[in-house]
């Protein structure tokens, strides 16, 4: 996954450059797990009376299940001579993924990237086309998603203790903030126990804050002495844990799934062990219908499953956290990251 950056007087982007072939899924999984907006990329000269390839059902599922604002590029348009008919019969068939996938007035925008046309201003080269350039759409999007305004959430990566040898010695836990705001007197709750605490000081590595927000790396220290390691998550009091979860997964292994491993579920810096309770149903990338799980999970296949973990985690719902309603699987045996979950649901 490649990063590029670019600005506009109004607007500061990043792009998140990911492969489209089959094999390098989990590369655009990985890109757009960090993304506001997914840009699809249609290759107009290969298709066949606008019938859709596989691989671009399956990115616009990603990005829709990840939550993301999807925009379609229709590219080298100067390869079919700028035909309109063509295009028409491409954008249907985008029209058509789009309501089936529920996404809502998904933007459309055939462009020549070779020469330009369409990227950053509307080009003469299309007089039928009415719309806006992919710049001028993308600009349209909006600002991301702000995590300071979600639930507080804090993975805890390290425990440190000051001045261990002093009676006056004092427990602090270290990492980073993934979601919402802190403040020195606020009530949390530690771990899948939920007990809670106050925080009594919020310090960085040269000064010491009366509040902290989300992407910052900050020791918390508490009121009272506490058990918390690493993995466990400091929240505000709305939150809730559970054993078993209902989540969407895209299977990013080599190896198939076996119902008779068990996995690391990793989310934040808990690596907890897990399985795959069942196969709910899987998505048929041909058409998107929902066929039947009594099959085992392959290279790509997007499903929904139901999860059973050994102690409980945040329980999270994607849509409303995607910080903590996002997980990945490892398998213990080989390291390799098996697949890609987003919480939909408790059990």
């Amino acid at each position: 996954v490649a990063y590029r950056y670019f600005a506009t007087p109004q607007t500061s982007f990043i792009v998140i450059d990911a492969p489209g072939h089959e094999q390098y899924t989990r590369n655009m999984v990985t890109g757009a797990s960090n993304a506001d907006v997914a840009i699809v990329l249609v290759d107009a000269s290969r298709l066949h009376q606008g019938a859709l390839k596989v691989q671009t059902r399956r990115h616009a599922t990603i990005a829709h299940l990840l939550g993301l604002k999807v925009v379609f590029a229709v590219n080298k348009m100067d390869l079919i001579h700028w035909s309109q008919k063509v295009f028409q019969e491409v954008e249907e068939s985008l029209k058509r993924l789009s309501r089936s996938l529920g996404i809502t007035n998904p933007a459309i925008v055939p462009i020549n990237a070779r020469s330009g046309d369409n990227v950053v201003a509307v080009s003469p080269a299309a007089p039928w086309y009415q719309g806006a350039s992919l710049l001028e759409v993308l600009q349209n999007q909006g600002e991301g998603t702000d995590l300071s305004d979600l639930p507080f959430r804090f993975p805890v990566q390290r425990v440190v203790r000051v001045d261990g040898h002093k009676l006056e010695a004092q427990r602090g836990y270290a990492g980073r903030i993934a979601s919402g705001q802190v403040s020195v007197g606020d009530e949390v709750l530690v771990g899948p126990h939920r007990r809670p605490t106050k925080i009594s000081r919020i310090e960085t590595f040269d000064q010491s804050l009366t509040q902290a927000e989300a992407g910052q790396s900050v020791t918390l220290y508490t009121e009272d002495e506490v058990d918390a390691a690493r993995g466990d998550i400091l929240t505000g009091p709305e939150s809730s844990y559970a054993n078993r979860v209902i989540a969407d997964l895209c299977w990013l292994d080599d190896q198939a799934w076996d119902p008779r491993r068990r996995y690391l579920i990793q989310q934040g810096t808990a690596a907890i062990t897990s399985r795959i309770e069942s196969v709910l149903h899987i998505r048929d990338m041909r058409d998107l219908s929902e066929v039947r799980g009594d099959q085992a999970l392959k290279l790509n296949d997007i499903a929904l499953v139901q999860l059973q973990t050994q102690t409980p985690i945040v329980a999270d719902h994607f849509k409303d956290n995607p910080k903590t309603g996002a997980f990945i699987l490892i398998d213990p045996e080989t390291n390799q990251t098996a697949a890609a979950g987003l919480i939909r649901g408790v059990v």
